[in-house]
């Protein structure tokens, strides 16, 4: 289908005079890749975090697959994991050579439940990566208690989440460490590239080693017993992504009014469940605007209202294709019914454009579009 004037995207980044002429000063100086940039970015999104250390780097993924080299985290070894979100962060699991162990997640907020991951633990496990999914807190006070009870690592996968707050503390402060993505949808975009959080110095020195060797520090016996992954982020990403951070309350702004004009065509509806707020959720900055059909709908119909929206000029997208049910997974054992909340959340979630650039219109049009697709394949009903 060829894109026009009138396509609705599913995102659409929020970028002004400002973040146009960061980029534009980096270019014109003589060093567009000495890292200085990089270094501000880390030191404004630790301040910003209330963390002692940032590390940036090329993607979630990379950040987490250094953030488990740098503890030793490896073949022989399990880290238990929700298989429910957008970013697919956790395949680094596997990716470092450990095991990814799911539990199931909670119907509501799509969270990974503490009590089912718990039920996952062995001798050989030794960190829960728990997520935010679409920017929903997880439970962190009843995970923290799991891994306290187990001595565990607690891994925080933010990559969907920035700005959002639980128990009024922005996620990214509860575990161990916490990686956050900067590539679309996200709210803060740079293009590509994320950053790893940790108040541990052992943990950002080894992320630091892992990521990428200075010129000066190639001759370091030490630091040179570590092969990098040449991995971190340039610094034209870094210059988009710190004059986002200096714009970052007023594009989370602009997003809650979205939020909100979304939230207001969607009360006549039955059969379509607006994004869930837990219990101690103070603030969630969504990733997309996600809607859950109704029990009458099936993966089939989902897709037949997707493509509705296609012909109508509006992006969407299904959340999640569960990693136990991706081919790489087969591997170590799982199938279909293993996780049965998964699995049924994840035939029905639709994503739905979220961005600073819709308009009420466009919102209402989107809307009405939706309900009348699901009217079609039998999903939902009008509320009149």
């Amino acid at each position: 289908m060829e894109r026009n004037e009138f396509f609705v995207p599913l995102s659409d980044s929020d970028i002004t005079f400002a973040e146009l002429s960061a980029v534009e000063r980096l270019l014109c100086s003589p060093q567009i890749s000495n890292g200085q940039i990089t270094e501000a970015l880390e030191h404004a999104f630790a301040a910003y975090l209330g963390r002692k250390y940032a590390v940036a780097v090329s993607s979630g993924t990379i950040g987490l697959l250094l953030a488990l080299k740098a503890l030793g985290i490896g073949p022989g070894q399990e880290v238990i994991a929700s298989p429910y979100s957008f970013r697919e962060t956790a395949h680094a699991i596997s990716l470092a050579g450990a095991r990814a162990v799911f539990a199931d997640i909670d119907y509501w907020s799509g969270a990974l439940i503490p009590a089912k991951a718990e039920e996952r633990i062995t001798a050989n496990t030794r960190a829960i990566v728990a997520g935010n999914p679409s920017g929903h807190p997880a439970p962190w006070s009843e995970l923290r208690a799991v891994t306290q009870r187990h001595q565990l690592l607690l891994l925080e996968d933010s990559t969907e989440a920035i700005g959002s707050s639980y128990k009024a503390e922005l996620v990214g402060r509860f575990g161990d460490l916490a990686v956050f993505d900067f590539a679309q949808p996200a709210a803060l975009t740079c293009g590509e590239g994320a950053v790893v959080v940790t108040d541990d110095i052992d943990i950002a020195v080894g992320l630091r080693r892992h990521r990428v060797h200075r010129l000066d520090e190639r001759s370091s016996v030490v630091v040179g017993s570590t092969a990098p992954y040449q991995a971190g982020m340039s610094d034209l990403a870094a210059a988009l992504g710190l004059a986002q951070l200096k714009r970052l309350d007023e594009i989370l702004e602009r997003r809650r009014l979205v939020e909100q004009l979304y939230n207001v065509h969607m009360q006549s509806f039955e059969g379509i469940k607006p994004p869930y707020v837990g219990l101690h959720v103070t603030e969630v900055s969504w990733l997309l605007y996600l809607v859950h059909l109704g029990t009458r709908s099936t993966r089939s119909g989902r897709a037949a209202i997707i493509d509705d929206l296609r012909d109508a000029q509006v992006e969407s997208a299904a959340y999640s294709q569960p990693l136990h049910l991706q081919r790489h997974y087969f591997d170590f054992g799982y199938r279909r019914g293993d996780f049965l909340v998964t699995e049924k959340i994840a035939d029905r979630a639709l994503a739905l454009p979220f961005h600073t650039h819709l308009a009420n219109k466009q919102i209402e049009f989107i809307v009405e579009t939706m309900k009348d697709a699901s009217i079609n394949v039998g999903a939902g009903a009008a509320i009149y």
